[in-house]
């Protein structure tokens, strides 16, 4: 049945705009959403029967599902093309995207490498410069297709820098080619790797590489299941079907990566069932040694930093929730043999090596604090960072004389310091001309009581001068799984927000990394609602506090984000104007039945587990509690029909069955990037263009007409 909605809403405008009444007849929109058909499928979870009526979508290849996605986006596009402000948003965007982008430079041979993006290409380019410094272009990804959808997915040197391997990524996919070069000549040698998934790539010697993939699933390879992930090793000029598997073929691991110690020395291998808490193996390759186990658990998550000889350098939450480092022997490396070497603390620790020192990153509040320490243990210094934010990098090789780092926060554009670990003295080294007067806006961190009385920090971003009147447009973004820290970081399309008069706030919700692995915990499978709880409170939070009300409040969050939007617009519709879930995880009854799915029951549990389970996840699951008769605020979900991590399907059920249900003159709709996967990759067009859409969606639903 094809269902019609009419807007008409009369309203004055609300930020940076003229006070003139519109008439109606001017406002009206209305939308005729595409017909979608049902179907009788049932699955029973326990004696329950669970009707999926658009299990037809998780078709990809169809060309049922090819012709639904081409309607929707008609009614979306044809929608947002209407909205008067559109292009002027897309104009002021594209001004202040378009600077000169710097990465910092890392040497490989006699080179010195460092990306740059002229400010709107669509990918950024890799180049290089040689002893007398001349530059060149090492490699250009706006070359690979057309369209910019074709993207570099990984690059890596062998150690002396004459060779090179890199990953490309077409249309978004996690799955890759592996293509192999001369790093002086810039020649193509050997055959293209395919079929990559999860991988770094790890040069031993000039002999090769270690990369890691999965076997060609049956059917799609964009949503099959995927989960026996195994180590290779790919022999320079030699045919991949001679590829010799490393670890993986008798151990069935859903996630294994391997990489060569800086030494050459030593292979590392980590080994997970989902993505928290790994196994560990380490082989020596100098004489060719067995794979020795060194974790025989999936309890802690482990991660070698360094070694010296046989003495390795281990970050781990093996008795410690947040993180410390520890040193062990390989003759003797039995987890009850490990020394602390920077013990634990009430702040979450993530750790990186260069130019012979270890540098110990600490996040506290949401905030970055870094201490130096030397290979004895001893505390060079504590690193003085420019101000309040997020910091990040001081990675590099042993002997190098300077290290680079990043400094942003909401307010500041990120920019390149660097560091000489000797003196301990920063300077500006790439700092961008971004056109945007961070000066005028301010940023406040506040805490507040979620529904059990925890304290969740959340950082509250506008220009300064705001008056709390209860009608300022406000985005509420969060995360809440993973273990993944929120912190804060500049972004141009957040700036043209704050410049139109909107406040961006960014809470740090129980599930994700902030606090530790305590905090983690605290949000996953049957805690799960605690994550809702936290965003719930944090918009009445900033609702009591008059910073915005319901008309005027946006909520926004990606992959496990869309799925805390789409929960949380499901719970409380009432409390928000506008809902923005991107590449949600919206069938938690299923999710775990596509792709690499199954291994986010750490967080999630699965529908399969127990009655107790899929009672719980049903409760919250998004495709399965919209009810009818009910309005939900406008929403406009965002996905591309080519994710490979996060199933388009998840987000084409959930806009049916909103669509279905709907009541009031909200407009429910989806806009479907195409050829395009969950993020990574994307061209800086697609990334503008739908920033534009998101904004001008969200601001004409809160009653905006006009801007400045």
């Amino acid at each position: 049945m094809k269902k019609t909605i009419t807007l008409a809403i009369v309203a004055l405008s609300i930020i940076s705009c003229k006070q003139e009444p519109k008439t109606e007849s001017e406002l009206d929109m209305t939308v005729n959403y595409p017909e979608t058909k049902k179907v009788d499928t049932v699955d029973v979870y326990f004696g329950d029967s669970i009707q999926d009526p658009y299990r037809w979508l998780e078709d990809d290849n169809s060309e049922e599902t090819k012709a639904w996605v081409k309607a929707q986006n008609e009614v979306t596009f044809g929608y947002l093309d209407k909205i008067p402000f559109r292009k002027q948003i897309k104009e002021r965007l594209e001004k202040l995207w378009n600077y000169e982008k710097i990465s910092a430079p890392f040497k490989e041979g006699d080179y010195t490498y460092f990306y740059k993006n002229d400010g709107l290409q669509n990918q950024s380019v890799l180049y290089r410069k040689d002893k007398n410094g001349k530059e060149e272009v090492f490699l250009d990804p706006n070359t690979f297709s057309k369209d910019g959808t074709t993207s570099l997915g990984g690059i890596n040197f062998s150690k002396d820098g004459s060779l090179v391997a890199y990953a490309i990524s077409e249309g978004g996919s996690d799955w890759r080619k592996v293509i192999v070069m001369q790093a002086v000549s810039k020649e193509i040698i050997g055959d293209t790797i395919v079929d990559v998934k999860f991988s770094g790539i790890s040069w031993y010697k000039n002999e090769g590489f270690y990369y890691s993939s999965y076997d060609k699933p049956k059917g799609s390879e964009l949503s099959a299941k995927t989960d026996q992930h195994k180590l290779y090793f790919h022999k320079l000029n030699t045919s991949q079907k001679e590829d010799k598997v490393v670890f993986g073929l008798n151990e069935k691991r859903r996630y294994v990566g391997g990489y060569v110690t800086e030494d050459e020395n030593y292979l590392v291998i980590s080994a997970a069932v989902a993505t928290n808490g790994n196994e560990l193996y380490i082989k020596d390759l100098s004489k060719n040694g067995p794979i020795q186990k060194i974790v025989n658990t999936f309890d802690y998550n482990n991660n070698v930093v360094d070694n010296v000889g046989t003495k390795f350098y281990l970050s781990t939450d093996y008795k410690a929730p947040n993180q410390r480092v520890v040193t062990f022997d390989l003759a003797n490396p039995k987890m009850e043999n490990w020394v602390d070497f920077i013990p634990e603390t009430e702040n979450v620790l993530s750790v990186s090596t260069g130019g012979g020192y270890i540098f110990a990153d600490y996040i506290k509040d949401a905030v970055s604090f870094i201490k130096q320490y030397d290979y004895d243990g001893k505390l060079v210094r504590d690193i003085k960072l420019p101000g309040i934010g997020s910091a990040g990098g001081f990675g590099a090789k042993k002997e190098e004389t300077t290290l680079y780092y990043s400094f942003t926060n909401y307010t500041t554009p990120g920019t390149i310091y660097s560091y000489d670990p000797k003196t301990g003295v920063s300077k500006v080294y790439e700092k961008p001309k971004v056109d945007f007067k961070s000066e005028d806006y301010e940023s406040k961190q506040v805490f507040y009581p979620s529904k059990d009385g925890t304290k969740i920090p959340m950082i509250i971003t506008y220009k300064k001068g705001t008056e709390l009147n209860d009608k300022n447009p406000t985005i509420l973004y969060a995360y809440g799984g993973f273990n993944i820290s929120l912190t804060p970081s500049f972004s141009i399309s957040n700036a043209v927000w704050m410049e139109n008069g909107g406040i961006y706030a960014v809470a740090n919700l129980r599930g994700g990394g902030e606090y530790g692995k305590k905090w983690h915990d605290a949000g996953t499978q049957m805690k799960k609602q605690n994550v809702f709880d936290d965003f719930i409170a944090a918009a009445e939070y900033l609702i009591k506090e008059k910073y915005t009300s319901s008309d005027y409040l946006a909520i926004k969050g990606g992959s496990n984000g869309g799925l805390l939007v789409g929960a949380t617009m499901t719970q409380r519709p009432d409390l928000m104007k506008v809902a923005l879930p991107a590449v949600g995880v919206m069938d938690m009854l299923r999710y775990h039945t596509f792709t690499a799915g199954a291994g986010w029951a750490y967080d999630y549990g699965t529908s399969e587990d127990s009655k107790e389970m899929f009672d719980y996840i049903k409760g919250y699951s998004p495709v399965h509690n919209v009810k009818a008769g009910t309005a939900y605020p406008a929403t406009l979900i965002t996905t591309g029909d080519h994710d490979d991590r996060v199933v388009p399907a998840h987000s084409f059920k959930f806009a049916a069955e909103l669509q279905a249900k709907q009541t009031g003159p909200n407009p429910t709709l989806i806009r479907i990037d195409v050829n395009a996967g969950h993020g990574a990759g994307k061209s800086t067009e697609a990334i503008i263009n739908e920033q534009v859409d998101i904004q001008a969606f969200t601001l004409y639903n809160m009653g905006v007409r006009e801007l400045k």
